[in-house]
């Protein structure tokens, strides 16, 4: 059978493609297609410890069984109006600047007390390093579905009316917005936690990455550690939290 093979973030990297269709025998599991990437390109075994996966947009442990046909991706750490809120989405994916007074303005009603803005910068340097310009990735498809599910449950966990995650793509330059969370509510206390809440999860298991360009070359960010509860290719979760 075969099956579909996407790589992200610095994975593409180390395989040296961005996807590639791979035959296996019928019955395969997710842990034969790992162990096969990882005997083409020994870059990909030493990551396998904090790798997550995904069938078919949906995360996936290692004994997940393969069918023809499927996607597979490998993921290295992460990076208005009155209709019904079921029926419109609360989260987005954009490649222009993003527009955080026009998000604003469309969610706040009169009936709020409180509207929490977070946005997300890039600044100008890293760890001493002076940045000239940074590009975001995404499993675009299963990213945006990870920030509704983020949207839907901060709305069932926080006492909040309404939230907007908007995450932008492509190249950004020192001072755009990369990230932007808006959250309204009748009480502050709620939309500060519930934007803090989006923010450090997002960050966290929604599959998005960066590449850093400095003077003297290129990098990824490193990504923090999936939550113990996302399966891993290989080995222990490293615990190590890093800026993504």
């Amino acid at each position: 059978m075969r099956v579909q093979v996407l790589f992200f973030g610095m994975l593409k990297d180390a395989a040296g493609k961005s996807s590639d269709s791979v035959e296996l025998p019928e019955g395969a599991s997710l842990g034969d297609l790992l162990e096969f990437c990882a005997s083409s390109a020994p870059e990909l075994r030493k990551a396998m410890p904090s790798l997550a996966m995904a069938v078919n947009q949906e995360y996936a442990g290692p004994e997940t069984q393969l069918k023809p046909g499927d996607q597979v991706a490998l993921l290295p750490p992460v990076s208005g109006g009155l209709e019904d809120r079921d029926e419109r989405r609360c989260a987005s994916i954009v490649r222009d600047p993003i527009d955080t007074k026009s998000v604003l303005e469309k969610i706040k009603r009169p009936e709020d007390g409180a509207a929490a803005v977070f946005e997300g910068v890039v600044r100008n340097q890293t760890r001493g390093r002076k940045t000239l310009y940074l590009d975001y990735e995404a499993y675009e498809e299963m990213a945006l579905g990870q920030m509704e599910s983020l949207a839907q449950q901060s709305l069932k966990q926080f006492q909040i009316r309404d939230v907007a995650l908007v995450h932008r793509l492509g190249h950004l330059q020192i001072g755009d917005t990369s990230v932007l969370i808006v959250v309204a509510s009748a009480h502050r206390a709620a939309a500060f936690d519930a934007c803090r809440w989006l923010i450090d999860t997002l960050k966290r298991t929604v599959p998005i990455w960066k590449k850093e360009y400095f003077e003297d070359g290129a990098v990824w960010a490193d990504g923090e550690a999936f939550p113990a509860e996302i399966p891993r290719a290989a080995g222990s979760p490293n615990r190590d939290r890093a800026s993504k």
